[in-house]
C-alpha cells in the first residue's frame, strides 16, 4: 500500500498527502516593492491543482533589506498581505495547505536576480542597499558587498520583524508559517560558527549562536494560531568540515526548536559558503540528514521533511513508508512537473486528487 498519499495531521491542519512543494524564489515582483503579482498566483496555484498537499511560498522577506533581490516577495505590510490573499484562497479552494516561508537574506541580500548580471551585485545600483549580517564579513562573492554588522539591539529588531511578518502572513490567509533558517541566509549565518564570531548574547557558544533562530521561532509561534503549524527550514550541515555547522549540531538543535513550537523541520543543507564540498548529488542525497534529525525528535511531536532529488513516485513513497521522513519536499521536480502528485498517485495505484476540470485527462 502507498504511504505517500496518507494524510498528515499537524495540529488541527490536515495535509491531504505527504508531498510538499519547496519554496522557490521567483524574482517576479514587477515594481521592486515586494508585492505579489499574477505570476505568483499562477505558479503556486498550479501546484495546488497539481495535487500537492502542502505548498510553501518562496522566501518572503520580513523587511525590505531582507530580500535577496529587489524583485523578491515581501510580507512587511498589510499591503503585502492583501496582494497575496487571492493566491492563498485559490490554493485552499483546490485542496492544498498554503504555507509561507518567512525569510531574511542577511549578508546574501541586495543582489541582481539570476540572469540579470553575472556578478549579481546590486549595492552600487540605485535599487540596491547595504546587506546586514552577524559580522562585517561579507558573503564571498567575486565582488563582495560592504556588510553592516547588526548590533544587539538590531538583532532584537529582526525578531520583531519576523513576528510582524507572521501577523501579516496570517492576514493573507496562510495556514502554516515556515521560518527560513537555511542556505546561508541570516538565521543560518547566526547559528553557524563559520559565519558567527560575535561576542554578545547572539554569538560565542552553541547556545548563543542558536539564540536568534530560537527567538524567531518562538515569536512566530506566539502570533500563529494554536491550531495551525509552524515549520523551520534548516541547513543540516555547512559542508565545510567538522569545525563548522554539522549534522550533529542540527540534531542537537532540533528538539530545542520543537520545544519552541516547531511542528515540522524541513531539512536541507549548505549554501553558507561558495567553497562548500557537497559529498554526493544523486537521488535522495540529503535524506540521511533528515533521518538523523528525525531520530533526535523521537520524544517530540515534531515531524521531519526530506529534500534532495526526490524525483520518483516509488522513491518518495519508500521514504515515507520506511519512516525515513514524514513528508517529502520537491523543488526542481515540481518545476519540471507541477502535476507530479497526480501522476504519482496513478503510478502507486491511488486515486489521484484531480480537480474536476481535469477529470478527462486522468
Amino acid at each position: 500500500m502507498s504511504h505517500l498519499f496518507d494524510e498528515l495531521e499537524l495540529r488541527d491542519t490536515t495535509l491531504r498527502n505527504r508531498i510538499a512543494v519547496s519554496p522557490m524564489c521567483q524574482y517576479s515582483c514587477d515594481d521592486m516593492d515586494g508585492l505579489a503579482t499574477d505570476w505568483h498566483t499562477v505558479h503556486l496555484g498550479s501546484r495546488a491543482t497539481g495535487g500537492a498537499g502542502l505548498i510553501i511560498s518562496e522566501a518572503t522577506a520580513v523587511e525590505p533589506r531582507g530580500r535577496i533581490s529587489p524583485q523578491d516577495l515581501g510580507i512587511w505590510s498589510a499591503e503585502h498581505a492583501d496582494a497575496l490573499a487571492d493566491t492563498t484562497a485559490f490554493m485552499k479552494k483546490h485542496g492544498a495547505v498554503p504555507a509561507i516561508q518567512l525569510a531574511h537574506a542577511g549578508r546574501k541580500a541586495s543582489t541582481y536576480r539570476p540572469g540579470d548580471r553575472e556578478d549579481r551585485v546590486t549595492v552600487a545600483n540605485e535599487d540596491g542597499w547595504t546587506p546586514v549580517g552577524p559580522t562585517e564579513e561579507p558573503y564571498p562573492y567575486e565582488q563582495p558587498l560592504d556588510t553592516h554588522k547588526l548590533t544587539t539591539e538590531e538583532v532584537e529588531g529582526v525578531v520583531e520583524s519576523f513576528r510582524e511578518g507572521a501577523e501579516h502572513a496570517l492576514d493573507a490567509g496562510f495556514e502554516a508559517a515556515e521560518v527560513h533558517a537555511a542556505h546561508g541566509y541570516l538565521l543560518h549565518e547566526f547559528y553557524s560558527p563559520l559565519t558567527n564570531t560575535r561576542d554578545d548574547k547572539y554569538g560565542g557558544d552553541f547556545e548563543g549562536r542558536t539564540r536568534l533562530v530560537r527567538e524567531v521561532t518562538r515569536a512566530v509561534r506566539e502570533v500563529w494560531p494554536d491550531d495551525k503549524p509552524v515549520f523551520v527550514r534548516l541547513s543540516a550541515t555547512d559542508w565545510m568540515g567538522e569545525e563548522n555547522w554539522t549534522v550533529e549540531d542540527t540534531a542537537r538543535l532540533a528538539p530545542l526548536l520543537a520545544e519552541d513550537g516547531a511542528d515540522m523541520l524541513d531539512i536541507s543543507g549548505g549554501a553558507n559558503h561558495p567553497d562548500q564540498k557537497i559529498p554526493h548529488t544523486g537521488p535522495h542525497y540529503q535524506v540521511p540528514y533528515a533521518e538523523e534529525v528525525r531520530e533526535a525528535l523521537v520524544d517530540t511531536d515534531c515531524v521531519v521533511g526530506a529534500v534532495g532529488a526526490i524525483n520518483s513516485a516509488e522513491g518518495a513513497d519508500a521514504l515515507v513508508r520506511n519512516e525515513r521522513a514524514d513528508l517529502v519536499l520537491q523543488a526542481r521536480q515540481s518545476l519540471y512537473n507541477p502535476n507530479f502528485p497526480l501522476h504519482a498517485a496513478e503510478e502507486l495505484g491511488v486515486e489521484p486528487p484531480v480537480p474536476r476540470q481535469y477529470y478527462r485527462g486522468f
